[in-house]
């Protein structure tokens, strides 16, 4: 009888444990720090460096995405600059500014959180390159926080692409993060994006753990 019961106990814990990750309880996810960045149509990046220019790749990134070794100053509507930003490839079909809020300060502007890719309405920055200069009616971003995962990894923690939930970093500064957005595609590798103001305030680096709790 003894055995029995601990044999139940024991399937007992293991279905609860089960049902929680099911709902992405206790679900671990590393961290990655995104620094500023730039995303480029091929108009603006021939614009930049010249007619025909084409990136060329530093470092492999997810979702067959690169950094690129080009870089370029950014400037804001007061004429504050932030040199050597680094450029994102491929090429897209708009372009984009992602800074964090410290960098937002500096260059004298109000910028908005937005999720990567929604710039209607967010802020104007001008880029600078060695052949050129763009200016952005739009499209300077403070990136939403958010989570990259495979359907595979999604299903695992029991969320869906679009869903929005809560993650804490379990350290000395015990840091929950609130309105992160999951974001689901069969090229992500599972890593959750924070930029350098939030690493930092949570005493957070790339290659960290953190806990989705809801």
């Amino acid at each position: 009888m003894e055995t029995k019961n601990i044999e139940l106990i024991t399937k007992m814990v293991i279905d609860a444990i089960n049902k929680n990750e099911s709902r992405g309880q206790g679900f671990m996810v590393p961290i990655g720090v995104s620094a500023r960045h730039i995303h480029l149509t091929q108009e603006h990046v021939e614009a930049l460096f010249g007619p025909g220019y084409q990136l060329t790749k530093k470092k492999e990134l997810m979702g067959g995405q690169f950094a690129s070794n080009e870089t370029v100053t950014i400037v804001g509507l007061k004429l504050r600059a932030i040199e050597n930003v680094r450029i994102l490839g491929p090429v897209r079909k708009a372009s984009q500014v992602e800074v964090s809020a410290t960098d937002a300060i500096k260059l004298g502007m109000k910028v908005p959180v937005r999720e990567s890719g929604d710039v209607k309405g967010s802020a104007p920055i001008a880029i600078v390159g060695p052949k050129g200069a763009i200016y952005l009616n739009e499209g300077c971003i403070v990136a939403m926080r958010h989570i990259h995962m495979s359907p595979k990894d999604a299903q695992a923690a029991g969320v869906k692409d679009g869903d929005i939930v809560s993650v804490k970093a379990d350290n000395e500064r015990g840091t929950i993060f609130n309105q992160v957005k999951i974001r689901v595609d069969d090229s992500f590798t599972l890593e959750m994006h924070i930029d350098t103001d939030e690493a930092n305030a949570a005493k957070i680096a790339t290659g960290n753990t953190v806990t989705i709790i809801k």
